[in-house]
């Protein structure tokens, strides 16, 4: 089945961060921080399919706490940091909200992301995706991680449940 096609069924969409929202750079500071930069436009997105009723998530490897911020601040509520098997977190989450695999995009980057996406209903990924990830994947964005490919997806989604480009989409 086309990807787009699985589109219409989808109302759950959870992401990695690392590579997906952030382009793998990572700014290394004196005092042991970690930096990373992340797309506005993927952001928009974001809210926009938080308030037109999708559920987004986060399942990350990684633990800043910078990052549940800055999803707090764009309406996701689903925000799982520190995720070192996130097989058994995509598995809880899905049982939690009562939603099947069928009905999940998951979009993810590297080898940790792989059982996830073999378990969604529409694993998807970035341009710069590991070879093994995009080997799996419905869709691979043309953007790069850190470029755009959550907005790419989630835009897709909404155009193709009637959601984009209305009166509620011009604010932020």
């Amino acid at each position: 089945m086309n990807y787009k096609a699985k589109l219409k069924d989808i109302n759950t969409f959870i992401f990695d961060i690392d590579g997906v929202f952030t382009d793998n750079i990572v700014y290394l500071t004196s005092d042991g921080e970690q930096m990373r930069t992340a797309n506005v436009r993927d952001g928009y997105a974001v809210q926009l399919a938080v308030k037109k009723g999708l559920r987004i998530a986060i399942i990350s490897g990684g633990k800043n706490e910078i990052v549940r911020k800055r999803f707090e601040s764009l309406g996701v509520k689903d925000i799982f940091l520190g995720s070192s098997e996130k097989m058994t977190v995509f598995n809880n989450y899905l049982k939690s909200i009562e939603v099947t695999p069928d009905n999940v995009c998951y979009m993810g980057d590297d080898i940790p992301d792989w059982p996830v996406l073999k378990a969604s209903g529409l694993p998807v990924c970035p341009a710069d995706a590991a070879y093994e990830i995009r080997e799996i994947c419905d869709y691979i964005s043309p953007k790069e991680g850190g470029k755009g490919c959550v907005r790419d997806i989630l835009e897709q989604a909404l155009k193709i449940k009637g959601l984009w480009m209305d009166a509620e989409g011009h604010v932020w």
